[in-house]
This record gives structure tokens, sequence and C-alpha cells, in this order.
């Protein structure tokens, strides 16, 4: 497993709103793919369709966001310059 895949199953067990994303992210690809699956779609069901995968790449971008946060090497803060006098 890789690193990313570990800060990822980490997150599941300990973020709620990453959990939640994950979830929503989840319901809507299997939406997507009832929706796919289908030979012949409504125009109300095209944009539905539409209106998921946009909504899924938005849960996509949170959970990346979250995933670089908890990734990012802690902030050193700077040193303040010595002061001579």
């Amino acid at each position: 497993m890789t690193a990313s895949q570990q800060l990822r199953e980490t997150l599941l067990q300990t973020d709620e709103e990453f959990r939640r994303l994950a979830t929503q992210h989840r319901d809507l690809d299997s939406r997507l793919g009832e929706l796919s699956r289908q030979l012949y779609r409504t125009g109300q069901e095209e944009h539905e369709k539409a209106v998921l995968k946009k909504r899924k790449l938005q849960l996509k971008d949170r959970m990346e966001a979250i995933l670089r946060r908890h990734s990012a090497p802690a902030a050193v803060p700077a040193l303040e310059p010595s002061i001579r006098g």
C-alpha cells in the first residue's frame, strides 16, 4: 500500500468531512454507473448525468485538498533574525 493510499485509509477512519465526501463521491459514482448502463436516457436523465459529473468532480477536488493538507510537511516557523545592539 502506498503512502497516499495509507493516508486515504487513515482519513476515512479519522476525518469526518473526508469520510462524508468519500461516501457522497461513491454514491454519485454508483448513480452515474446506473445512468451510463441505460441504452436510452431522457433529457432529464442526461441533465442529471451532467450535474452529477460536476458534483462528483467538486467532491474529488475537496478530497484532494484535504489529502494535500494532511500530506504537506509541517510548516517550519521562520526564525526571527537576532537583534544585535
